[in-house]
């Protein structure tokens, strides 16, 4: 297998994974959704990173711009979510004279669980609106061949030249 097929193969796996993880992300009673999602969001950046060198730069950079926001947004989501989880063990062993201080907690907890929910709505309708998936296909796309008989021309991916670049040059491993 080709490098540039390898790298069509895993972008489409990964990317699929994301927005089919998108199911259910914005429901506060199922924190695994915003879980899967987070987890998907930082697997397809790794692999957008790893291919970097052969990817067109200015398909690439706003992907991962919006990829790199889209995991900001699910953090700040998941924090409540992990923080509701623990407190309601707490709330569920404490006296009667305790609850009412965790359960003030939980309730301010909860309105940033919310605020988040609604923040992660925007960031998903943003995705939908900008084309993420389209954006993602787009990047992995063959691209028509000057001979057609030449099918290794028809990959929009080409591995580089060798060159002096370090990894920590190019980029990949400045990300967060």
């Amino acid at each position: 297998m080709r490098y540039s097929d390898a790298a069509t193969a895993t972008i489409a796996v990964r990317s699929d994974e994301l927005f089919d993880h998108a199911a259910g992300v914005l429901d506060v009673t199922n924190i695994d959704a915003v879980h899967a999602m987070r987890v998907a969001t930082r697997r397809l950046r790794s692999v957008l990173e790893f291919y970097e060198p052969c990817l067109d730069q200015e398909q690439l950079e706003p992907i991962l711009t919006q990829i790199c926001d889209l995991a900001d947004v699910l953090g700040q989501r998941r924090d409540p979510d992990v923080e509701l989880e623990a407190l309601a063990g707490f709330a569920a062993a404490a006296s009667e004279a305790e609850r009412p201080g965790i359960e003030r907690f939980i309730d301010r907890t909860s309105e940033q669980q919310q605020q988040a929910n609604a923040e992660l709505a925007q960031m998903l309708e943003q995705i939908e609106a900008n084309d993420l998936r389209g954006r993602l296909a787009a990047l992995i796309a063959p691209t028509p061949a000057a001979n057609p008989a030449d099918d290794a021309a028809a990959v929009a991916l080409v591995v580089p030249a060798d060159t002096d670049d370090s990894p920590a040059k190019s980029g990949w491993l400045r990300r967060r």
